[in-house]
């Protein structure tokens, strides 16, 4: 074989082995890619495998007080039992249970004739003394002149005019003790101290009455046209009850009916024992329409009262720091908070402090959870 012709066989046969190791080298490559992809997009998903997905809630407004049905009791405007002043027989009643009386009216009339007999000593003493009186301011004028004349001692003087004042004292006494006396029979006259009605009798005609005593009252009076309703406000209600606003009164015997009560004051402090504020109301009874002394139901319907946010119970975590919930940040971490618990309804529990309605609260929380943990929301 001649050089030429070996110099192009060895040419021949370098390229052929460098098309077999390029061949050898892309297949080599052809296999190895696709594996590295596989273990890439294998590893890709092993990591979101590893982060955790969560379903997330956002606290919502719990229910609130307002309007909820508050036990109340009706009273009257005015309600004032009428006894003796003076003591006596009870001689004439001019009015019974049920009668509407007005202001000064007459209801009774009591028969007192040893009142009557001691006002008579009274004036006849008062006219004693006055008579008395007289005497001695004549003697003292009289010993006054002859004071100035010499014939009497200063001594003497200075006693009779001491006995006209003594005199006049004694007037004024029985003066005193005649009003007293005459104020005392004018009580033996009943009379009513305001409009209202006659809602209890306890006496008749003919009863014993004894002055200053309140074992036996005459007559109960009440004014009825407007009555007073009392309601015991629950603490986290209270304060959001202000005088001014309107409610709503029902009555078990009149259903269907709502009357309209308005707040007009409260004590202005919770009471120890039930930690309710006691609630003033009234309402109109023009048409007589309400009971005094009735059981009835108020709804405050314009008090103010923020509601706290509630989350499902199956959000909470229970650890050593307290109640803890997990909220997811806008960075998919997790923090753990944690709250202050309110009431619990089963289903859901009021949270007082710690959460916002913009948090995004994890539903079932593994028990692993900790703070800066990344987390996906599902969808």
């Amino acid at each position: 074989m001649s050089e030429p012709e070996k110099n192009t066989s060895s040419h021949v046969l370098r390229n052929a082995g460098l098309f077999a190791i390029v061949l050898i080298v892309a297949g080599a490559a052809a296999g190895i890619m696709p594996r590295r992809q596989q273990q890439a997009d294998l590893r890709v998903e092993m990591e979101e495998l590893a982060v955790p997905t969560v379903a997330v809630v956002a606290p919502s407004p719990g229910q609130t007080m307002v309007g909820l049905p508050l036990s109340a009791e009706i009273k009257p405007w005015i309600d004032a039992p009428i006894y003796a002043r003076a003591s006596g027989y009870l001689k004439h009643r001019f009015v019974d249970i049920g009668s509407t009386v007005t202001n000064g009216q007459l209801l009774a009339e009591l028969d007192a004739p040893e009142l009557e007999q001691n006002l008579l000593r009274a004036r006849a003493e008062l006219a004693q003394a006055e008579a008395a009186l007289v005497i001695a301011k004549t003697t003292a004028a009289r010993w006054a002149e002859l004071l100035r004349s010499g014939n009497v001692s200063e001594q003497e003087t200075a006693e009779k005019e001491a006995d006209y004042k003594l005199k006049a004292a004694i007037v004024e006494a029985n003066k005193a003790n005649v009003r007293r006396l005459s104020d005392l029979l004018s009580f033996t006259r009943v009379t009513a101290p305001f409009d209202g009605v006659v809602v209890a009798r306890n006496t008749d005609v003919g009863d014993l009455l004894v002055a200053d005593t309140i074992d036996k009252e005459l007559f109960r009076i009440a004014q009825i046209r407007k009555l007073r309703v009392f309601v015991r406000v629950p603490q986290s209600l209270a304060r959001g009850v202000a005088p001014g606003q309107n409610a709503e009164l029902t009555i078990p015997e009149l259903p269907g009916r709502v009357f309209t009560a308005k707040v007009v004051r409260t004590s202005g402090a919770m009471s120890t024992d039930s930690r309710t504020l006691l609630t003033e109301l009234e309402v109109d009874n023009e048409k007589g329409q309400i009971f005094s002394g009735s059981f009835a139901q108020v709804r405050l319907t314009e008090a103010k009262q923020e509601a706290a946010l509630t989350v499902p119970a199956n959000a909470l975590l229970f650890r050593a720091e307290g109640p803890q919930v997990g909220v997811v940040l806008p960075d998919n971490k997790v923090e753990l908070r944690t709250v202050r618990l309110g009431r619990d309804f089963g289903r859901v529990v009021e949270i007082l402090e710690g959460l916002s309605p913009a948090d995004h609260v994890v539903l079932n929380p593994p028990d692993a959870l900790i703070s800066g943990a990344t987390v996906r929301i599902a969808q």
